[in-house]
């Protein structure tokens, strides 16, 4: 949401601030997989995802622990990806005709367009977009928070002592780590939220977040039940089945396995595989690291 880097070229770090930890990685030099992890846990409450209300609650204790857990994956380098929480960033589909070639002119079509679907006043908002041609038409891939909560998490990396040169909500960002040539689904559960990505030939065709109370508990039934909506709408809308599904956050991703299999046909695995990770990232687990993962290797 924010290129802002300092040396021009991709940063070779990311980091994660969830609710209740973060996360870091760092790429290797050769950029195929992801050479080092780190993560430290935060005290309850110290971050509360929201689009509207400060994220933030502790804030000294969010950039020391940015800053710790960033020295531990090595590098000298202090552009970094900030991947921020699902619950603070709205994502949102938009399809037009055409855009204007001129960038100032388009992102005023998409923040009028995005006017009525937000909680919050579009001109208060950072807005960022990515436009992909879907049938002859223009598909906008529209990442929309306050500006205020975007601004205190750039502080946070910032007084940490590391400059987010792109910003990014953790499912976009997760969704760099997909194989998605076919029809694929896309699942990331939170402690907030759960989100739901269905893209095909490397493009987005659908995206919803989901409130989540039940957090990584969730079990694998009510994640089918939750999904199950969107799939249908998927098939009826693409005439298309699911070739694929991915999950991500969920310690045991196999119990979700057999209703989602059940529900769709299709074959599930974990988002986070042992071929996007280094020998020597260590005994973080692969569910919790789809976000920094995804970010590195988009």
């Amino acid at each position: 949401m924010s290129p802002k880097l300092n040396s021009g070229s991709k940063p070779k770090l990311a980091c994660e601030v969830a609710a209740d930890r973060v996360l870091a990685g760092r790429i290797s030099d050769g950029g195929n997989v992801v050479a080092e992890c780190a993560s430290h846990e935060l005290a309850p409450g110290s971050v509360v995802p929201d689009l509207i209300e400060a994220n933030l609650r502790q804030r000294s204790a969010v950039y020391k622990t940015i800053a710790d857990t960033l020295s531990r994956v090595g590098g000298r380098s202090r552009d970094v990806i900030a991947v921020l929480p699902d619950a603070a960033v709205r994502v949102v589909l938009l399809d037009f005709d055409a855009l204007p070639t001129n960038h100032e002119e388009a992102e005023g079509v998409v923040r009028f367009r995005l006017k009525k679907s937000l909680p919050f006043d579009v001109d208060k908002a950072k807005v960022s977009y990515h436009a992909q041609i879907s049938g002859g038409n223009v598909r906008v891939i529209a990442a929309v928070a306050l500006s205020s909560v975007i601004e205190d998490y750039e502080a946070a990396f910032r007084e940490a002592g590391y400059s987010p040169g792109i910003v990014l909500p953790s499912m976009l960002a997760a969704l760099g780590a997909a194989d998605a040539t076919g029809p694929t689904l896309v699942i990331k559960v939170d402690a907030r939220t759960t989100s739901i990505a269905i893209l095909d030939k490397q493009q987005l065709l659908l995206f919803r977040t989901l409130e989540n109370t039940r957090g990584v508990t969730i079990t694998g039934d009510q994640l089918a039940e939750e999904v199950y909506p969107s799939v249908v709408f998927f098939q009826d809308t693409y005439h298309l089945n699911i070739d694929k599904i991915f999950v991500a956050g969920l310690p045991e991703s196999g119990g979700a396995a057999p209703a989602l299999r059940a529900q769709t046909g299709a074959e599930v695995k974990e988002l986070v595989g042992s071929s996007q990770l280094g020998r020597s990232v260590g005994p973080i687990p692969k569910w919790r690291m789809a976000g920094v993962v995804g970010a590195l290797l988009s």
